[in-house]
Order: structure tokens, then sequence, then C-alpha cells
């Protein structure tokens, strides 16, 4: 009787084997269908405006990602390059768009109000404006104002960080020119007296002096010397024009070449710091971005003073952070400026 209760339990084991009764796994599985939540979808473009009318014009090419905008309670994200936010799951109804403040890149606002019928029915893009206080200089126009560094000595090119810059701008923002104006052997002295004669209405000014002033004695003497005072007035004179100006912190020296250079350095710094937010300027904190690649810092140089490939490429990236993203330097977790009060971070060559 035992072995026949054994047997007859046979068929009943198999059929548990072949019909799919194991526990265990036969494959791997499949991920769980995704689900669009209930709702319709809309697509918005955040894009600048140049004229500030509130309408998407065929020459405003200008794209803001990195924005978060809300339809009621659904919000989404711009896309780099297109500005466009696609927010799902947006329930039938009448909305205006809102925009998270402080996602957006340093001195820009929002522009005029966009409603918002859902569902629109036919699939359209809806443009949500954002200005900046130019007034009548240059859209999207940058111009990069400095010594030899912001000529691009030392670069393989020759051209240093200005045209790396622009490069980044125009695939953030789809649209961007960085004129650079660099000059050999310039100190803060002569920044006073070049200001006026190289710029040209530009939309941003991008100020990197104060290296040469080393050359200096009685700057080395007692920095930080006129530097501060004379960058003050390049400062005033750009935002008196209109520009948006962002302030950068002197880059070190080569530390295998003239490493007690850099105690001078960090002390113009400190000036120049509470300088520029003193006078509405962002600070673009380049020394602090260099110290931040940390290791042997010399590699980043061609000479003394001058960065190779590798430090106009920390610059570069220095500087687009600070605009596109409003960080003091590359790595810093919050934008944290407020206008008047930051408490973050290519044409021919001019004289």
């Amino acid at each position: 009787m035992r072995t026949r209760s054994t047997l007859s339990l046979l068929p009943l084991i198999a059929c548990l084997g072949a019909c799919g009764g194991s526990s265990s796994p036969t494959g791997p599985s499949s991920p769980p269908p995704t689900t669009t939540p209930p709702g319709s979808t809309v697509t918005l473009v955040v894009y600048y405006d140049e004229n500030a009318n509130g309408v998407a014009e065929v020459g405003e090419v200008g794209r803001v990602p990195d924005v978060e905008v809300s339809l009621g309670s659904r919000s989404a994200r711009s896309e780099k390059g297109t500005g466009r936010a696609v927010v799902t799951g947006v329930a039938s109804g009448s909305y205006t768009v809102s925009i998270r403040a402080d996602t957006l890149p340093p001195f820009y606002a929002v522009g005029a109000g966009v409603t918002v019928q859902v569902p629109a029915g036919d699939g359209s893009l809806i443009y949500v404006p954002l200005r900046l206080p130019i007034g009548g200089n240059q859209p999207n126009q940058y111009m990069a104002f400095g010594d030899s560094i912001t000529r691009g000595d030392g670069s393989s090119d020759g051209r240093g960080y200005p045209l790396r810059l622009q490069n980044k701008l125009q695939g953030h923002f789809a649209t961007a020119v960085v004129r650079s104006r660099g000059a050999e052997a310039t100190n803060s002295f002569e920044a006073v007296e070049r200001f006026e004669r190289n710029f040209s209405r530009d939309a941003y000014v991008l100020i990197l002096y104060g290296t040469n002033d080393w050359n200096i004695p009685e700057c080395q003497d007692a920095p930080p010397c006129h530097t501060i005072d004379n960058l003050r007035v390049v400062v005033r004179e750009a935002r008196a024009a209109g520009s948006l100006v962002f302030v950068a912190t002197i880059i070190p020296a080569n530390p295998a070449i003239n490493a007690g250079r850099n105690t001078w350095v960090s002390s113009v710094n400190d000036g120049i710091k509470a300088m520029a937010r003193q006078e509405g300027a962002f600070v673009v904190d380049l020394y602090q971005a260099f110290q931040q690649q940390g290791g042997d810092l010399s590699r980043f140089f061609s000479d003394g003073v001058h960065p190779n490939d590798a430090g106009y490429e920390v610059i570069a990236n220095g500087f687009f952070e600070a605009i596109a993203h409003g960080r003091a330097s590359p790595g810093t977790a919050s934008r944290g400026w407020s206008l008047f009060g930051f408490t973050a971070a290519l044409g021919p060559g001019g004289d």
C-alpha cells in the first residue's frame, strides 16, 4: 500500500513541473509596464524673450534649460538646447504657467504670464518667456575682457577660454557669441583705460583682470593696491551701460614656478569677491575652480602664469557654470544668489 500511494503521486508532481506550478522562475522576468499618468501632456518651451513683448518671434532663438515649470500640481524641467519641458498628467482645466524662481539662471526674470487651456487639442507648443534686464544691449553677446589670459596665450589654438565658453553656451542656450577682448601684459589700471573703446553694447561682460598687478612693486608690498578700485570702476561702467557683469577671481600662478605668488593672489581675490558683491556683479571663483582639480596644479599651465589647454577648459567651465547655473565655481551645490547681492558664483581681439 505504501508503494502504491507513492506511485500515485508521480503524475501530480510531473504535472506541477510541466504546468508551471514550480515556484522557481524558468527565465528573466519582464519589467512592469510603464504607464502614462492620466490626463493630458503639454509641451512648454522656455525661451529668452529678447524684446520682452511676450511673443515668441522668429529671430528669438535663445532657449533656457533646467528651468522648472508647472501646470497645477504637475511640473517638468526644460531641456538643454531646445528649452522644451514636457508636462504629463495634466487634468483638464485652465492654468497659468508657474516658474520656480530658484531654477532660473542669474539675472533672468519671469516674462509675461502664460495661460494654458487643457486639453489644447492640437498638440501645439506653448512658449513661456523669460527676460533679461539689458536695456538696448545686444542679446546673447558676451564680451570676455582681460589680459593675455583672456587673449589665450599658452593655448594650442591661441584662443584660450572664449571660444571654448562660446561652444558650451551655444549647446546650452542654443545661441551665444563670445567676443574676446584680451590684451597682453595689461594690468587693472589699463583695464579702466581699455574698457570704453572695447565695449560694444554687450549683454554680458566677463571680467578676468588683476594677474599683472603683481608686477607693480607697490602692489606686492601692499596688496590689493589699486586693483580693487580699478575693477570697481570697470564694473560700474559696464553696469551703467546695461550689461550683466560676471567678475572672476584671479587664477593661481603655476605653483611649480612661483608658489609664493599665490599668497598675494589669494589676498587680492578676497577684495575682488567683496567688491563684486557690493556692486551687484556675479562672482566667478576661478581660483577655487582650479583648487578643486586637486593634485599638482602645475599640470594646468604652459608657463608661470598662462594656462595650457586643460587650464583654459577649467576657466571656460567656471564661467559656464556661473552663467548657466548660478554657481560660483564648478561643483557648488547651490546657486545662492540674488540680484544686487550675490553670494555665489568671437571676434577679433581688442587693444
